[in-house]
């Protein structure tokens, strides 16, 4: 997790004792050198800043970087001097971290106190709601003078603490190292325990079962894996999903064929859906007469064959009308211009009756 912190170097007079091996500064220096390390390997935009609480004034010497060889050469140059002033040097690294880079990083500030404290508890609770209210977490390494420091501490920090966002680690002095103990400490880690208490337990181990401060490589690799492997399954799931796409998109279509159409095409839609009705029409099967109509056309028709019917049982099938003299007759009469009484039409007439009577005489 990407994170931006301060860290207060304690430089006064009292570092110069030789309860911690080498000495007290040259073990504050080692701690602040992993400290910076497992901070900065965390994650790419994760930044670290150093600065002093001893001397004329407290200074802050690296603003939060990224680079741990300016940090490494920065603790080479730190003299020795004075009394530390714990509360100047706290309200200065809170403005400084207001102007960090990442704004969405928590501001973070780390306290190494190796000498007295001269301030008051009530002054350090005081600071100690202030800074919770600001969203500021502050870590505590409480290694020298553990007698006198250890009540006004603990008062601090619970007065800082916020969801166990802060916490406060105290080594007594010995044959130890303080980088190692340090090492396996929330503050280094990151685990809960904001209550304070002495260092110790497991190292940090990740979800990969590596501990990134020991072996960062490792650890690196170990992400990248991960997040490659992340991309391939979230890639895979893409294909899959168009795959299946695809495959439903024709059914569809043949289904609804309207489904291509536009939607502001509405007259086109319209016309197609019109030629589809009529269609279904032409091939439906045609509907029954009612049962009213069928008994009118019935009786018509019957009243329209019923001479012709008539004419052809009286007659026979092979009737010619024009060999009949009655029905030349009544034609002829019929017409204009023409006289029955005529020798030539009488003949013809006696011709068609002669035909009639002998049917072998017949043209």
């Amino acid at each position: 997790m990407s994170s931006t912190c301060l860290v207060i170097l304690d430089n006064s007079e009292w570092m110069r004792n030789g309860d911690f091996a080498p000495n007290r500064v040259e073990a504050q220096h080692d701690a602040v050198s992993l400290l910076a390390g497992a901070k900065t390997n965390q994650s790419a935009e994760s930044a670290v800043g150093i600065m002093t609480s001893s001397g004329k004034a407290p200074r802050v010497l690296v603003t939060p970087t990224n680079d741990v060889g300016k940090i490494l050469a920065c603790l080479h140059s730190i003299k020795i001097e004075g009394d530390a002033n714990v509360l100047s040097s706290l309200r200065i690294a809170q403005l400084a971290l207001k102007h960090r880079v990442h704004k969405n990083h928590k501001p973070r500030i780390v306290l190494f106190v190796g000498s007295p404290i001269e301030h008051t508890e009530a002054e350090l609770v005081k600071l100690g709601g202030m800074l919770q209210k600001n969203e500021c977490a502050v870590d505590i390494v409480n290694f020298g003078q553990i007698e006198e420091n250890t009540a006004k501490l603990e008062a601090f920090v619970a007065a800082v603490n916020n969801n166990d966002n802060s916490h406060l680690v105290t080594i007594p002095p010995g044959p130890h190292v303080l980088s190692d103990l340090l090492l396996s400490s929330p503050i280094v880690s990151g685990s809960s325990g904001g209550g304070g208490g002495a260092a110790g337990g497991a190292g940090n181990l990740d979800e990969f079962g590596v501990d990134p401060n020991f072996d960062p490589e490792l650890h690196m690799a170990m992400q990248l894996s991960m997040e490659e492997a992340r991309r391939a399954e979230e890639e895979a799931a893409k294909q899959s999903t168009a795959a299946a796409t695809t495959e439903t998109e024709p059914a569809a279509a043949a289904a609804n064929p309207t489904m291509d159409l536009e939607p502001e095409d509405a007259e086109l839609q319209a016309a197609l859906e019109f030629s589809m009705g009529m269609m279904a029409q032409d091939t439906a099967p045609p509907a029954e007469p009612a049962a009213n109509d069928a008994a009118n056309t019935t009786a018509s028709d019957d009243v329209e064959m019923e001479a012709p019917a008539a004419a052809v049982e009286s007659t026979g099938a092979d009737y010619d009308p024009y060999s009949d003299p009655t029905f030349v007759s009544d034609v002829l009469g019929e017409l204009e211009g023409i006289d029955p009484n005529d020798p030539a039409i009488k003949a013809m007439m006696e011709g068609l009756s002669q035909n009639k009577d002998d049917p072998d005489k017949k043209e």
